[in-house]
């Protein structure tokens, strides 16, 4: 993993501006009208569907540490972008990168763009264009996909009788964070295994297309399960009744103490899964979405008329937990 100085660019030949984009992040547009290289980026809107747009900004330091593998930040800064099209059921198009820079080294950058393009490519979601310039190491992404009018996941859809589903597992991210910020020593083979949630997460962009016209609302899990879950129950009007045993870990994060198993699972951020919520009569139906994606789906509890969180044991009995999701300016 490259040192601090090296996320900072270490000195080489300079690199302009225009030379930068040129080489490292310009492609042949083939979904956009016009692409990399002018003021504006040209799509087309198709017939019968929405545009959607997200904007995520990761900032050294505070969503990312200055020595992280570029590669991965590359990965990582695309990653939590096309999540929030997966939230929101839609099939990524495309793309825009805004990017400060303390110093333009090409080898660093190289090793940027080509996990960036990497997880692109996958997605069939190009670079059409953005923005360079000096400054604390930033990178700033804008997305868009396109999602069938009237079919796209929202907040607002949650009803009461609704089931509550997350996938994958939640936590590890948070457990390797713990570990890389001192709070815990995890052994060596455990890290290894935990890291790359944190560092290189999966979009669950297939599952959020899949699930459209089934689910009602969903989001990723970004900042912490009871804090996303949260703006769905405000934005739904209702309140959910969320069991804390039942929510899915690796065994790895399972061997943890339990507390810190409710840390990681409730309040942990950057797992990018997708929480939904979908009517009882729809199970079958999302165990076979599961299925042939091979990604497991666990039910967790159920959206309630009443507002308000409430978590339960596996027992049924109620339970507590004091801390909170991550909070861009609360937290620290």
């Amino acid at each position: 993993m490259p040192s601090s100085s090296r996320a900072a660019g270490a000195p080489g030949a300079p690199l302009s501006e225009f030379d930068l984009i040129r080489r490292f992040f310009t492609r042949p547009a083939r979904k956009a009208v016009l692409g990399v290289g002018d003021d504006c980026a040209l799509i087309e809107g198709r017939p019968g569907h929405h545009l959607a747009i997200s904007t995520d900004m990761l900032v050294s330091g505070r969503h990312f540490f200055p020595d992280v593998a570029p590669r991965a930040l590359g990965h990582k800064a695309l990653a939590v972008n096309l999540s929030d099209l997966a939230a929101m059921g839609a099939e990524p198009r495309a793309f825009t990168l805004a990017l400060a820079l303390p110093e333009a080294d090409p080898d660093w950058l190289g090793e940027l763009a080509a996990g960036m393009l990497a997880l692109a490519d996958a997605h069939g979601c190009e670079l059409i264009g953005g923005d360079t310039t000096r400054g604390p190491l930033t990178l700033s992404l804008t997305v868009l996909g396109d999602v069938p009018a009237g079919m796209a996941l929202r907040r607002d859809a949650a009803r009461p009788g609704d089931d509550i589903w997350i996938s994958g597992t939640l936590g590890d991210a948070r457990l390797a964070l713990g570990d890389c910020r001192g709070e815990w020593l995890l052994p060596e083979p455990d890290f290894t295994q935990v890291r790359p949630r944190m560092d290189t997460p999966v979009p669950r962009v297939a599952l959020g297309m899949a699930l459209r016209g089934v689910a009602h609302a969903a989001l990723d899990i970004s900042d912490g399960l009871l804090g996303d879950l949260g703006h769905i129950l405000e934005r739904s009007q209702a309140g959910a009744l969320l069991d804390v045993d039942a929510l899915p870990r690796s065994a790895v994060l399972a061997e943890q103490p339990e507390a810190r198993q409710r840390e990681c699972t409730l309040a942990g951020g950057d797992d990018y899964e997708l929480c939904f919520t979908a009517p009882a009569g729809a199970r079958e139906e999302i165990a076979a979405i599961g299925a042939r994606l091979g990604l497991p789906l666990t039910r967790v509890g159920n959206i309630t008329p009443e507002p308000g969180l409430r978590l339960v044991d596996r027992e049924g009995n109620p339970c507590t937990y004091g801390g909170s999701s991550f909070d861009h300016f609360a937290s620290p």
